[in-house]
């Protein structure tokens, strides 16, 4: 950053130091890095405050994730007054409601970039906010919806700064939006709120599904620490919230047509996800741009809430290390004709109560052989259909579950719809083909990134999402809870490996085909309490990798992250701490 771009800020600020004290310290952008420097009364040029060196001296600014096309900040600062700022609405249509919501959660948004308890001056220029709405009918997630947006900042007639966004559809605008909280920063030297005054970004996604999954089984989720864990998702422009809702341990979810699941396997009556709650939780993400996801995981990871159906085979069964990875054990019971009547009773109240999903999750994790060969019942219907008991007949009759239980969620949902799956057996190479249709299937992805079984998938076709637990396993490197030592997949993940791990990499000339990413926090060891530090700032740097697929590394995003992990503590949420604040204000002395 040259001499005169700093002479530029310094100008266009306006700054005024009468009847204030000398600021002790000043920052100055030298070659890429804010450096702080001891204040000289003497100096005559305005002390300038961390922030306002922050935003213009990187090509990126204090902006996260970074944008993937055309971005320039400009050179100039201008103060604004935050009580005259007025944002406008363009073209009416369905969205009219939505874009209200992102107008009112963008006010507050602004307020977040002053400190509590501090009342910035009131003096500054008045600010104007269009938002131009190019398809205000489109309300319904995607994989193929445009969430881009050009944004523009310059100033206007009568002292006036205007910003004008222009998104395809709500979700461009509210993007857009987002990015422009991120522009607005407070000067802590001469209490004075600033935005740059001449911006042009333009702006979208590499990926359309960038998400964060999280497990409400193993442990219960107040909704609010859900709806916390969306807000922070909306501030980093995360995209999806896949809500892994039942496992074996419970079943908070409450099937109204199928109530003794809940009665029986919920924790506690208070601790249920009712289609009321899950409609507000629905709603609170549209808002943000989150899609919620529900997943039913199927034919295993069931138990608690089945008993009296009949329905399950192994439950319980000891030793579970013979049966399942985690106790307790359990699993459908697929030569049962009844259980695709409950089947199907499920699905529809989901589709019901997370208002007809785009795609649904049908889980498909872990299913043991050993635990259906434990069954007499199952044994004898194999032998009937003249199969053996090995390996390759289980997963016969686990393709036998999958197709009537794919017939069902069609039914529930009254048409098609992507259904997402895990990697398991039965999307192994040698015979995946035979049993998952590559045009109704998303494979998700949870071995890790340098498994072959990836590429493999690719040249057959199918759509990816990626979720390798060397890398996106947010529960990995604590205590182990079944045993000693550490837990499975330790050690823990840095932000760093979360920030490096590229689909690009791992699909090559492929990479049309992966979807995108998604961090998973499985919740043995997880609950209310800390989901906040689980889960942030470290998701974060997934929805940089997701969003801009970067060519740079970590080391280019790290003072960017510090920042936006401070973004997200103003705004409530509890995050990490990543490096001591002296790395914050001494920009480049933290790494060799």
């Amino acid at each position: 950053m040259g001499v005169q771009k700093i002479f530029f800020l310094f100008m266009a600020v306006h700054y005024v130091l009468a009847d204030e004290d000398t600021p002790v310290w000043r920052w100055s952008c030298d070659d890429g890095r804010c450096v702080k420097i001891r204040n000289d009364p003497k100096f005559t040029e305005p002390a300038l405050s961390l922030e306002s060196c922050k935003m213009f001296c990187n090509e990126y600014g204090l902006l996260w994730p970074k944008p993937t096309g055309y971005t320039n900040l400009g050179t100039y600062l201008s103060k604004i007054n935050m009580n005259t700022i007025e944002v406008h609405l363009d073209k009416r249509g369905r969205s009219d409601d939505l874009m209200e919501a992102i107008r009112l959660r963008w006010k507050k948004l602004v307020t977040q970039a002053v400190p509590k308890f501090v009342i910035p001056k009131a003096s500054g220029k008045s600010m104007d906010v269009y938002l131009l709405n190019q398809n205000p009918d489109l309300i319904k997630f995607s994989l193929d919806m445009d969430e881009g947006y050009i944004l523009n900042i310059s100033p206007a007639a009568n002292e006036k700064v205007n910003a004008t966004i222009i998104g395809s559809n709500f979700f461009g605008v509210r993007n857009g939006l987002e990015t422009l909280s991120q522009l607005i920063i407070y000067d802590d030297i001469r209490n004075n709120v600033l935005i740059p005054r001449d911006v042009t970004i333009k702006d979208k996604p590499v990926y359309p599904y960038r998400g964060v999954l999280l497990d409400t089984s193993r442990n219960y989720f107040s909704i609010e620490s859900i709806k916390t864990t969306i807000e922070a998702m909306a501030m980093v422009k995360l995209n999806t919230f896949h809500w892994h809702i039942t496992d074996s341990q419970s079943f908070p979810f409450v099937s109204k047509k199928r109530p003794n699941l809940t009665k029986l396997g919920a924790y506690s009556p208070a601790k249920v996800y009712t289609k009321e709650m899950i409609g507000e939780v629905v709603k609170f993400g549209l808002e943000r741009g989150v899609r919620v996801l529900p997943e039913f995981d199927a034919p295993a990871h069931v138990g608690e809430g089945w008993q009296d159906t009949g329905l399950t085979v192994c439950f319980k069964a000891e030793p579970w290390a013979k049966y399942c990875v985690e106790p307790p054990c359990g699993q459908l019971n697929p030569i049962k004709e009844e259980l695709y009547d409950y089947l199907k009773d499920i699905y529809a109240d989901m589709e019901d109560a997370f208002q007809s999903p785009d795609m649904f999750h049908m889980g498909g994790d872990e299913v043991s052989e050993r635990c259906w060969n434990s069954s007499e019942e199952i044994q004898h219907f194999m032998i009937q259909n003249r199969w053996d008991l090995q390996k390759p007949s289980f997963l016969k009759l686990w393709n036998y579950f999958q197709t009537k239980a794919q017939e069902r969620v069609y039914q529930a949902f009254g048409k098609k719809v992507p259904i997402i799956l895990w990697t398991s057996t039965l999307t192994e190479l040698s015979h995946v083909e035979q049993y998952l249709n590559k045009d109704d299937y998303i494979i998700q992805v949870w071995t890790t990134g340098a498994d072959p079984t990836i590429r493999g998938l690719l040249e057959k076709g199918y759509r990816l999402i990626m979720s390798n637990y060397d890398a996106l396993y947010f529960d990995c490197g604590y205590g182990a809870w079944v045993g000693s030592g550490n837990n499975w997949c330790s050690p823990y993940i840095g932000w760093q490996k979360v920030y490096e791990n590229s689909p690009k990499l791992m699909s090559l000339e492929y990479s049309d085909q992966v979807l995108g990413g998604e961090a998973t926090l499985w919740s043995e060891q997880a609950d209310s309490a800390t989901l906040d530090g689980r889960l942030w700032p470290r998701a974060a740097a997934l929805a940089e990798r997701l969003w801009a697929e970067p060519l740079s590394s970590w080391r280019e995003a790290e003072r960017r992250i510090l920042h936006m992990r401070e973004r997200l503590v103003r705004a409530g949420i509890q995050t990490e701490s990543l490096e001591p604040e002296w790395c914050y204000q001494n920009e480049g002395y933290c790494y060799a």
